[in-house]
Parts: C-alpha cells; sequence; structure tokens
C-alpha cells in the first residue's frame, strides 16, 4: 500500500500521499467571524430589510442564512456564488451555518430576487445604519468618489464608458472620510458620468443625518468628476463645507499663466522645483455665484502639475487646504475602494439583472463593513504590525488558518494548526 502512494523518494525515503487524515478546513478563522456577527448582528440586521415571497414549506434556508454564507465566503475569499461547490463538505461552514451550505442555484435565486423597491430599502437602511453610528460626534466628512467595473457579458445596464474606453458598470460609494464606514454604495449604468445622481443621493443622506443631528457639520471631499452647479446650490441650502476638485479649462489657465511661467522659469533657469499656491474667485456659467478656487501651480521635474479645487473652508490657506485636507481623500476613500472592489470583490458583478448586480455590490459592502469591525478590534490589541494590515493581509494573515472540529454532546471543539503563526493576535481577538 505504501508503495502505491509513494510519489517520490527524498534519498532513501519515500514520500507517500493518501487521503486519510481528519475533515480539515482551511478557513478556520469562521469561528471568529461568526463571534464579530453575533456581538454587532451586522448581516442580520440587514436581513429584516430583504423581502422573502417563498414558500415556507419548500424552504430549506433563511435570508439570514444565505446572506450570511454569501458574506462570509467573501470574507474567507470566495469571490463567486459558483465556490459553493467546493466548500459543500466543509465541516466548520456546517457547523457556523447550522445545516449543508445553499447550493449555487439557491443563491443565484437569492441575488436575483430583489427588485429596485427591495434594494432602495436597503439603501435607506444602509444610510440609517450609519446615522445611528454618529452619536458623540459634532463634524464628519463624507468622500464621494466613483470607480469603474469592467464587464465581460450582456448584463443588463453594462454600457460602454467613453472616458474609461470599455463596456462596465460605474461603482458610487458615499464614505466616512474618518471611519472608513460606507455611508451608502449605489450602482450605476456604465455610460454614467461620475456627477449623475449623486446630488440627489447627497441630499437624501445630508437630510437623514440632519433629522437626527441638526447642529452636524458636515464637510464634502469630492475630486473634479463631482463639481457642479446642483452640488454648490446643494451646498448653500444645507450649510455644507466642501473642497472640490475643478478641471481645467481655458478661463483657469488663462488665471494661472503668470505663475506658471515664474514656476517654470524658476526650474529651467535654476533647477529649483517649486510649489506655488494662488487662489481667486471663480464661476462658471452655470454656477449660481462665484466661488473661491484655489489652484497648485509645480514643476515636478517631469513637467508641470497644475491643480484646482474649488473650496469654502474657513480659517485656512491654500495650502492647509490642499496638503492638510484635500489630498487626504487618496487614504481615505480611493484605498477604501479598493478594499471594497478588489478584496471584497464589487468588480464581480456578473448576473445578468441590474438589480442583482446592484445587491452583490451590496453584499461585498457589506463584507467589507464586517471587515472594518476587525480592523478596529486588531487596533485595540498590542499587535503593532497587524494595526496596518489591508483586507487582503487580514484574509492571508489571520482568516486562512486550517482547523479541525469536534462535536460531542455537550460542547464544538475549534482546533487550529499549532503551526498558525499569528495564533497569539486570533486569541486575544476571541476574547474581545
Amino acid at each position: 500500500m505504501g508503495i502505491k502512494n509513494t510519489v517520490f523518494y527524498r534519498g532513501k525515503k519515500s514520500i507517500s500521499v493518501n487521503f486519510s487524515a481528519e475533515e480539515i478546513s482551511s478557513d478556520g478563522s469562521l469561528v471568529l467571524l461568526e463571534k464579530l456577527e453575533r456581538k454587532h448582528k451586522l448581516i442580520r440586521h440587514f436581513s429584516k430589510f430583504i423581502p422573502d415571497d417563498r414558500n415556507p414549506l419548500q424552504t430549506t434556508h433563511s435570508i439570514y442564512k444565505l446572506l450570511k454564507q454569501r458574506v462570509f465566503m467573501l470574507m474567507q475569499g470566495y469571490e463567486d456564488a459558483n465556490d459553493v461547490a467546493h466548500l459543500k463538505h466543509d465541516p466548520l461552514y456546517k457547523d457556523i451555518l447550522e445545516g449543508d451550505l445553499a447550493s449555487q442555484p439557491t443563491i443565484s435565486r437569492f441575488e436575483n430576487s430583489l427588485d429596485n423597491h427591495a434594494i432602495f430599502n436597503l439603501c435607506y437602511a444602509w444610510i440609517d445604519r450609519y446615522v445611528s453610528s454618529l452619536k458623540g460626534r459634532s463634524r464628519i466628512i463624507i468622500d464621494i468618489d466613483a470607480t469603474d467595473d469592467p464587464t465581460h457579458g450582456k448584463q443588463q445596464l453594462a454600457m460602454f464608458n467613453g472616458y474609461y474606453g470599455q463596456f462596465m458598470y460605474n461603482e458610487l460609494f458615499f464614505h466616512d472620510g474618518e471611519t472608513g464606514q460606507i455611508i451608502v454604495p449605489v450602482l450605476r449604468p456604465g455610460n454614467s458620468h461620475s456627477n449623475k445622481w449623486y446630488v440627489g443621493i447627497l441630499r437624501r443622506v445630508i437630510t437623514r443625518i440632519r433629522e437626527a443631528y441638526p447642529a452636524m457639520k458636515i464637510i464634502i471631499r469630492a475630486d473634479s468628476g463631482f463639481s457642479s452647479a446642483p452640488f454648490y446650490k446643494l451646498a448653500d441650502d444645507y450649510g455644507l463645507k466642501y473642497a472640490i476638485g475643478l478641471a481645467s479649462n481655458e478661463v483657469l489657465k488663462r488665471r494661472v499663466k503668470r505663475a506658471e511661467q515664474a514656476v517654470k522659469h524658476l526650474y529651467q533657469n535654476n533647477g529649483i522645483k517649486h510649489q506655488h499656491f494662488i487662489s481667486f474667485d471663480y464661476q462658471a456659467g452655470s454656477w449660481h455665484k462665484p466661488q473661491r478656487c484655489y489652484s497648485k501651480i509645480e514643476s515636478t521635474g517631469l513637467g508641470m502639475n497644475i491643480r484646482h479645487i474649488v473650496s469654502n473652508l474657513e480659517e485656512q490657506d491654500a495650502r492647509e487646504i490642499y496638503f492638510g485636507f484635500y489630498v487626504k481623500r487618496g487614504e481615505a476613500s480611493e484605498n477604501r475602494i479598493k478594499e471594497v472592489k478588489n478584496m471584497c470583490f464589487s468588480d464581480r458583478l456578473s448576473n445578468h439583472g441590474f438589480w442583482a448586480n446592484f445587491f452583490r455590490l451590496l453584499i461585498s459592502s457589506l463584507a467589507y463593513e464586517l471587515f472594518l469591525i476587525l480592523k478596529a478590534n486588531i487596533k485595540k490589541t498590542s499587535f503593532e504590525k497587524a494595526k496596518k494590515w489591508q483586507i487582503s493581509s487580514i484574509r492571508t494573515h489571520l482568516l486562512k488558518v486550517g482547523a479541525t472540529i469536534k462535536i460531542t454532546k455537550r460542547r464544538i471543539y475549534y482546533r487550529l494548526s499549532k503551526a498558525f503563526v499569528h495564533q497569539h493576535l486570533f486569541k486575544e481577538l476571541l476574547s474581545g
């Protein structure tokens, strides 16, 4: 028998392989995710807003269980509903879900069961959950940004976008610029401009916030794609502060020409790289009044770098507004979107129906929110290196660990690998 199982020799020792070990799961951290969910009830909360029109007599898996299975799979790195085929015999998933896993067809029917009304209800629930987390705060920053999601099939409303040069969906995110929370995620047709729908959605978000916290100071931060006449009118109507990028045009080029020539002269004649800021009032033809514009003129050694922003932030000069506030959207918003898109797989919108793909975006965002809670817990521990982990690092270093399970009449034992490098961090998180 040993000879048949020999795959190669190392010197005189034969190396054999068989499948006689206990049932081992590569997702031993499911017990940690289950504890997070039991404490914060995030998945259970949103499952209440998903309608269930199925016949109870023919239903095996509850809405909560279906959503929980899909979110936990995403967190563990399983991108698609098809991946359930690799997990149907996993003993840990069966224990956490208290029964067999839902099949790929069941998951697909679940994702396709929501219409536009159900999706809107979920979005409002998302906003309300964010508002409920604002107790004790006097100021918030709302970062607004969009990202492209290339499509490779015939999904509804997957359209060609001239700016990106591809067929795609357009994902829009409203983030809290200080905590990283997703205030609400929105899926848009592929040919949408950056500012499509966002002012109307922002008005709804602000209305909800001000109903609960009338004195809340709200600051909006976004790139030039979101600079528009309706936004500046909204900002005046609701007393919003903001720092918004502004795309260059011929008028702006003329306003900065003198400063640009001076900065260019410094580099060409003296080899000095230099940054210079100027500010002036500017009004586009569609705007209801002039706005304060700040321009950064910089020689980089590779050419001129000129950027414009519009802001009504008080008691700050141009440099403070630009470097002390505006550019921080890179970490607060852009990097968070990368985590949702690339690490929680919101770029896997491969259902045919638009609303089913919108639901997928919400599920990926839900996985991101649970990771955000896990990140906050990690920051409370004594493991400094782990506090810098992104979602992909958390998954690789903390969540993917071999484990077995032993079930008796009175206890369930999760037995994780002795070789697990971060077992002390894992224990500290479990005990928190």
